[in-house]
């Protein structure tokens, strides 16, 4: 049961985003081409989704048995693993950023 349910997550992270990401080809490019985009954009978003679900578990996993260990130390622990998980999330919010751009959905500027 538990080998199903790390399959079925496996498969949940990386075919959830090529669902979403299956938007209509632009003109200028050929539907070959934006469904290999599309392709690299879904495992782009999928992988950095992984690595950083897996990333921000361990560090809270890390710190809670440290304060579990030392009750005394939870207000030194709380703030660098605060900071840890948002510099994990931030390369998430960095990966996704990439896939869009390598995809062309790249936001209008302001004024242009």
């Amino acid at each position: 049961m538990r080998n199903i349910t790390k399959i079925a997550s496996f498969l949940f992270t990386f075919l959830v985003p090529a669902i979403v990401l299956a938007a209509p080809g632009a003109a200028e490019t050929s539907g070959s081409e934006r469904s290999i985009y599309g392709f690299a954009m879904a495992i782009a978003i999928g992988l950095a989704a992984l690595g950083g679900g897996l990333g921000q578990g361990r560090a809270v996993a890390a710190a809670l048995e440290g304060i579990c260990r030392n009750p005394n130390s939870a207000g030194k622990v709380l703030v660098p693993m605060l900071l840890g998980l948002a510099f994990i999330e931030s390369l998430v919010i960095f990966a996704l950023i990439i896939a869009f751009t390598l995809g062309g959905y790249v936001a209008p500027t302001i004024g242009g």
